[in-house]
């Protein structure tokens, strides 16, 4: 797959805190309920902390009590794809930016959250970065 922001392992590496590394571009997790924005109520755009894409934004983001920053819809379609994943022994679907391939988290429909989409974009804190609205 090819995406307008490539750069070589290396260099994510050296741009990226391994934290941030492992979650961006390994797929991997943070641990439920230690992400910076997971009750964070602020006001503003939720943007990838790998490349700087805008990806969600405070008004999508809704109180899921599961331990990540949970969103009902991406601040644009085209702001993230979304990859079938099978690992760990689970059939779930994986939410990348779509500008950089960076792992974001997953996607889940179904749940009965009182939200407009009925689906919940469970997201790692670590792979985004908030940009308050100006007041």
């Amino acid at each position: 797959m090819s995406y307008d922001v490539e750069k070589p392992d290396e260099q994510w590496r050296a741009e990226l805190s391994p934290g941030e590394y492992a979650v961006l571009r390994k797929a991997g997790t943070e641990p439920a309920f230690t992400g910076e924005y997971t009750d964070t109520r602020t006001k503003g755009v939720y943007s990838c902390r790998a490349c700087g894409a805008e990806l969600f934004t405070s008004t999508e983001k809704f109180e899921s009590h599961c331990g990540w920053p949970s969103f009902y819809d991406p601040k644009d379609s085209e702001a993230v794809e979304l990859i079938e994943d099978r690992s760990h022994g689970m059939s779930r679907t994986e939410v990348r930016c779509s500008r950089c391939g960076s792992h974001l988290g997953h996607v889940f429909e179904g749940e009965g959250y009182p939200t407009p989409t009925d689906q919940r974009y469970c997201i790692n804190s670590i792979s985004l970065r908030l940009t308050p609205d100006a007041a």
